[in-house]
């Protein structure tokens, strides 16, 4: 391109006498210019379903999961998408206070945000041990993007309490976490199957509206099962937990909007968080105080609302973005992965799954072959400049948090990603 220029400046300064027998260069030129740039965009995109993300920014071996270490430093190129932020809650109930910070350090960037919750069935002793781990992380410190509910909710599991306790955790996040671009909820027993750089880099390149939903209307024997019949959640009045218990009576499918149902996991875009916190029409409000009254609400309010509200309903994309094993068909729960579920867990090509018996093996697999994380340390990313001589923390040491280095997983949720936005795959399971 310089030489090109130059040579254009030269011609202009020596040859302007032999312009009208020479016109003919200027377009030559010119063309040459258009035809380096056409090239230069062709790098940056292909067809969907193809590999359609620059991989400028990787650092790390062909089918290794450990970065390398050298004295390269991803050069920078002013045409990148800035990297998006994701608000994380993590929920988890008795006993969860130490799998909750495993799952937060696995998930750890200091450009994200993140809530953390143990429901009031943990004693306090465990949220105060959770409490005094994210106040004295040296991370967490220097960043101040982890906050932890010390005012517990009580939460029963099938009732619409989970669902409160989501939209808690996502109004505090509104009000304290800054400018973010998707909200992710996640349980103590969910864990991420590739690194936040590979999540970060796939995801600058998405359109910033997107959820990421599962969803479906034909709720076949839900609408006998979990629609018709009324339930009462005495977590919604009551100090201690109980379980939900049944109104004789029955109500009829509603006709004011359509159910849909689907998965309790998902990516939600802000905008559409915004609409459900601040509820700038009625729908949101009318939704939840229907949904009150449902079994395994979470499975259904978040999907009714974001499927009929014009605004949104044509920016859901049909995936929680987990691997989940369950049986055909799905009982209540999945069943708990294991070692013998790793290979199927990287070829389905999620970011994350569930769910995880606690310090089952498989977890310390994961961190070792997928994240390259150490134990008790931050999944390390481009923003780690520290040694990892003699089993040392990189993120020991901090350097540019706005600098990713995806390694194969970022390839995995490529693919998945392309299948998800395909022609096939988009428009025809949005709300349908």
């Amino acid at each position: 391109m310089k030489k090109l220029k130059n040579y254009y400046m030269h011609y202009r300064t020596h040859h302007h006498h032999n312009t009208t027998e020479r016109r003919w260069i200027f377009p030559l030129v010119i063309g040459s210019v258009l035809c380096l740039f056409i090239i230069f965009l062709t790098t940056l995109t292909s067809p969907i379903g193809a590999s359609f993300l620059p991989f400028y920014r990787s650092f790390s071996l062909p089918g290794s999961s450990v970065f390398v270490e050298s004295k390269l430093q991803p050069s920078p190129v002013s045409s990148l998408p800035p990297p998006p932020r994701f608000a994380y809650m993590i929920s988890g109930s008795v006993g969860d206070g130490k799998t909750i910070i495993r799952t937060l350090l696995a998930l750890y960037h200091p450009n994200n945000v993140y809530v953390v919750h143990l429901d009031r069935e943990a004693p306090d002793a465990e949220r105060l041990d959770l409490q005094n781990f994210v106040n004295g992380h040296h991370l967490f410190v220097k960043f101040n993007n982890v906050k932890v509910i010390t005012k517990a909710n009580l939460v029963t599991y099938r009732g619409p309490t989970m669902v409160a306790n989501t939209l808690h955790g996502a109004a505090i996040l509104l009000r304290e976490g800054g400018d973010w671009d998707w909200f992710i909820n996640l349980s103590a027993s969910d864990y991420p199957l590739m690194t936040q750089d590979d999540l970060l880099h796939t995801f600058s390149y998405m359109p910033r509206d997107l959820n990421f939903i599962d969803h479906t209307s034909n709720i076949g024997w839900k609408e006998y099962q979990r629609a018709k019949p009324i339930i009462i959640d005495p977590g919604l009045y009551m100090n201690k937990k109980a379980d939900v218990f049944w109104v004789t009576q029955k109500r009829s499918v509603p006709s004011a909007f359509k159910l849909f149902t689907g998965s309790a996991w998902m990516a939600l875009s802000r905008s559409f968080i915004d609409y459900c916190i601040w509820g700038w029409d009625n729908l949101p409000r009318t939704v939840l105080m229907y949904y009150a009254n449902f079994i395994s609400s979470p499975e259904g309010y978040f999907h009714t609302v974001i499927c009929n509200a014009q605004e949104f309903r044509n920016t859901t994309v049909n995936s929680d973005l987990h691997f989940i094993s369950w049986d055909n068909p799905p009982k209540q729960h999945p069943h708990y992965l294991n070692l013998n579920d790793m290979q199927r867990m990287v070829d389905s090509k999620a970011p994350f799954a569930r769910k995880f018996p606690r310090e089952n093996p498989v977890l310390d697999k994961i961190d070792a072959d997928l994240l390259a994380r150490g134990p008790g340390m931050a999944t390390p990313g481009g923003w780690c400049i520290g040694s990892r001589e003699n089993g040392s923390d990189p993120c020991s040491v901090v350097g540019n948090v706005t600098v990713l280095r995806p390694g194969p997983g970022a390839k995995r949720l490529e693919t998945l990603i392309g299948s998800l936005l395909s022609p096939e795959n988009f428009r025809p399971k949005q709300c349908k």
